[in-house]
């Protein structure tokens, strides 16, 4: 079973997340700051990370991307972000600044949060 890691401090799309995960056959675990995200990395080896951009701080999901990828770890990233509903500016990958596979905006449709994880890990 592939292991699936939230990190968000948002406990409404955390456990909305986890249903759907969980019925599409994902072990799903959750950290809810960079912190402990990043140790959740560390400790579980997640197959996918689904990152908020924004937790105590704007750039938290951000820093902890370029810290994991600074440290090797390869895992797909998929940001999720309220930004572009927010702001209506689009985000792109950007293997410096924000080294992530892909973006979705928040709310996320169930059915794409699936289809997107199994684009990155079946």
């Amino acid at each position: 079973m592939s292991r699936i890691l939230i990190i968000d401090d948002d406990p409404d799309l955390v456990s909305v997340a986890e249903i759907y995960l969980n019925s599409a056959g994902y072990e799903v675990s959750s950290a809810n700051n960079k912190n402990d995200g990043r140790k959740a990395v560390n400790d579980i080896k997640p197959d996918l990370i689904l990152l908020d951009v924004m937790m105590d701080t704007e750039d938290d999901g951000i820093t902890l991307a370029q810290d994991l990828r600074r440290d090797g770890v390869q895992t797909p990233i998929i940001m999720l972000t309220s930004m572009g509903t927010i702001t209506g500016m689009e985000f792109g990958r950007d293997n410096e600044i924000v080294p992530v596979d892909e973006f979705l905006n928040k709310p996320v449709d169930s059915e794409v949060l699936i289809e997107k994880v199994k684009k990155y890990i079946g």
